[in-house]
C-alpha cells in the first residue's frame, strides 16, 4: 500500500487511521452480513482526548478499508460529553452497538451510562439510550461494555469498573433479550490492590481454555514488565455459567512487549477465528503532545489485525493470513551474511527472519532508528528507539520461553509490529526517524547462526 501523503511524511498505508484528529480504542469489532466492521474512538476536531465519537471503517478482506459515516456522535443527554468505548453483536439481522455514554453534570462530576444503538444496514444507527444503571459500591468509572452470546438468547456483558475503594474490577451482567440486564457481581473474586481501574475487558473462549483480557491501570513496573503508562494483558482460566471466571495459577501476562499497545478488542469472524485489534497510542500526555504527526492534524493508529490463538498455556498472536495479499513483486532475500545493509524499496514492508536452528546472538537496525538485539545466552530480545520528546534512547525487552527461531516484522514509515517465535511475543511501537533513510542494517550475527532474511514490499 502506498504511504498516505496527505498525512505528512509519517502517514501510514495499511494501518487503520482516522482521516484527521485523534484515534484511540478499537470498538465494535464484528463481521456483519459478511462485511468486517471496525469502529474506533475519534476526536474529529483535534488531537486531544475530548468529545469522542465513533469513527467507522468497513472491509471485505481485512486489508482494504473504506471510511463510513460517523456511527455515533455525542448528541444526547446520556452521552453528551463522549461516546466512549464498547462492542458490537449481531442479532435478528440487526447490528447492536453497546457503548459508554460519558457525561459531566452541572457540578462537573462524572456520570456513566451503558447505552445501546441499533442498525439494520450496519451504517446508520438509532440510539436506544441507557440499558444499565449505575451499580452501588462503584465510582462513575464504569465503561467499555463487551457483549457476547453463549447459547440461544444467553447474552453476557463485561464492564470495566472501579470500586469505591479506588481499586480495579470487572462487572458481569446477563441478559436474554439484550435490553434487560442483571448484574451477577464481579467477574473474578479477588482482593486486588495493584491497580485503580480495569479498562476494556474481553473474554475469549477457546476449546481448551478461556482467556480474560483487560487493561489494568496503575501497575508498578517490575523488571522488563509493566514499563508503559498503562498495560494490557490477560489471565487464562475457565468461565462458568454462573458468570464467574476462575483464573489458573499463571500470573497476568502482557499481550505486547512494545511501547505502544493498549485497549485490545477481539471478535470471532465467520471462519471461527478470533481476531484482535489494539490501539497503538497509549503514552504519557507530554509524549503524546509531542508526536510529530500532530503538526499534520492527526495522531495514532490501530494495529494490524491479528489472529489470536491458544497454545501451551498462553495466547499467541499472528498477523492474519490476508495480509500476504499486500505483498508486491519479488522479495529481497539475504542468506548467511554476518553483516549486511539492505536498501528497502518502500516504506511499507514485511520482513521475516528464519533460522535453521536456534538463533545466535545478533543485532540489526531499522532506518537508523529502531535497534533489535538478541542475547542467545539469556534468550532475551530487546528493542530500542529514540523518544521523540526527550531525544533519549529507551528500551523494552522480554525473556523468551524457548530459543529464538523466527521473527516477522510489519513496518511502515512510523510503525513497527514485531512478532517473535510465531507470535509467542509481540513488540508494537511508533518511531519517527530523524533521517530520510530506508535501510535494514545487520550490524552483527553470530557466525554460522545467520538467519535467512526475506523482505517484501507491501501495497494496497
Amino acid at each position: 500500500m502506498a504511504q498516505n501523503k496527505t498525512m505528512g511524511k509519517y502517514g501510514l498505508g495499511y494501518h487503520i487511521t482516522a482521516p484527521k484528529g485523534l484515534l484511540n480504542d478499537p470498538n465494535g469489532l464484528i463481521q456483519f452480513n459478511g462485511v468486517y466492521h471496525v469502529f474506533y474512538q475519534w476526536n474529529q476536531n483535534g488531537t486531544t482526548h475530548t468529545t469522542k465519537s465513533w469513527g467507522h471503517v468497513t472491509s471485505d478482506d481485512l486489508i482494504h478499508w473504506t471510511n463510513q459515516p460517523v456511527a455515533l456522535e455525542p448528541d444526547e443527554w446520556f452521552d453528551k460529553d463522549g461516546c466512549y468505548s464498547g462492542s458490537a453483536v449481531s442479532f435478528e439481522n440487526k447490528l447492536y452497538l453497546f457503548y459508554t455514554g460519558n457525561v459531566r453534570n452541572e457540578k462537573n462530576e462524572r456520570e456513566s451510562y451503558q447505552c445501546l444503538a441499533v442498525s439494520e444496514d450496519g451504517i446508520h444507527f438509532e440510539k436506544k439510550g441507557p440499558v444499565i444503571a449505575q451499580p452501588s459500591g462503584y465510582t462513575a468509572h464504569i465503561r467499555d461494555p463487551k457483549v457476547w452470546q453463549e447459547e440461544n438468547n444467553d447474552w453476557w456483558m463485561v464492564l470495566g469498573a472501579q470500586k469505591d475503594n479506588l481499586t480495579g474490577d470487572t462487572l458481569i451482567y446477563h441478559s436474554t433479550n439484550l435490553i434487560d440486564w442483571t448484574c451477577k457481581g464481579s467477574l473474578i473474586d479477588h482482593a486486588n490492590e495493584d491497580s485503580f481501574m480495569w479498562e476494556c475487558p474481553d473474554l475469549v473462549q477457546f476449546e481448551q481454555k478461556a482467556a480474560f483480557i483487560f487493561s489494568p491501570q496503575g501497575l508498578t513496573a517490575k523488571g522488563d514488565e509493566f514499563n508503559n503508562i498503562y498495560q494490557s494483558g490477560y489471565l487464562t482460566g475457565e468461565f462458568k455459567k454462573t458468570g464467574k471466571f476462575l483464573p489458573d495459577d499463571h500470573p497476568f501476562k502482557e499481550l505486547d512487549r512494545g511501547f505502544e499497545f493498549y485497549a485490545p478488542q477481539t471478535f470471532q469472524d465467520n471462519n471461527g477465528r478470533y481476531i484482535l485489534f489494539g490501539w497503538m497510542g497509549v503514552m504519557e500526555p507530554e509524549v503524546e503532545a509531542a508526536v510529530p504527526t500532530v503538526q499534520d492534524g492527526w495522531i495514532h493508529n490501530l494495529t494490524i489485525p491479528r489472529e489470536l490463538l491458544y497454545a501451551e498455556g498462553q495466547l499467541i498472536q499472528r498477523p492474519v493470513v490476508e495480509l500476504e495479499k499486500l505483498r508486491q513483486g519479488q522479495p529481497q532475500v539475504i542468506v548467511g551474511k554476518t553483516k549486511e545493509s539492505l536498501q528497502l524499496t518502500t516504506l511499507q514492508n514485511e520482513i521475516s527472519f528464519n533460522w535453521k536452528e536456534a538463533a545466535g546472538s545478533f543485532a540489526f537496525q531499522i532506518r537508523n532508528e529502531v535497534l533489535v538485539e538478541y542475547d542467545k545466552a539469556l534468550r532475551r530480545i530487546q528493542v530500542t528507539r529514540t523518544n521523540w520528546l526527550t531525544n533519549k534512547r529507551e528500551t523494552r525487552a522480554v525473556t523468551l520461553k524457548r530459543p529464538l527461531t523466527q521473527m516477522q516484522g510489519f513496518l511502515e514509515s512510523s510503525t513497527l509490529e514485531l512478532f517473535v517465535n510465531d507470535g509467542e511475543e509481540v513488540f508494537s511501537l511508533r518511531y519517527f526517524p530523524a533521517q530520510e533513510v530506508n535501510t535494514l542494517d545487520i550490524s552483527f550475527c553470530e557466525t554460522d547462526k545467520e538467519p535467512k532474511i526475506t523482505a517484501y514490499s507491501l501495497k494496497q
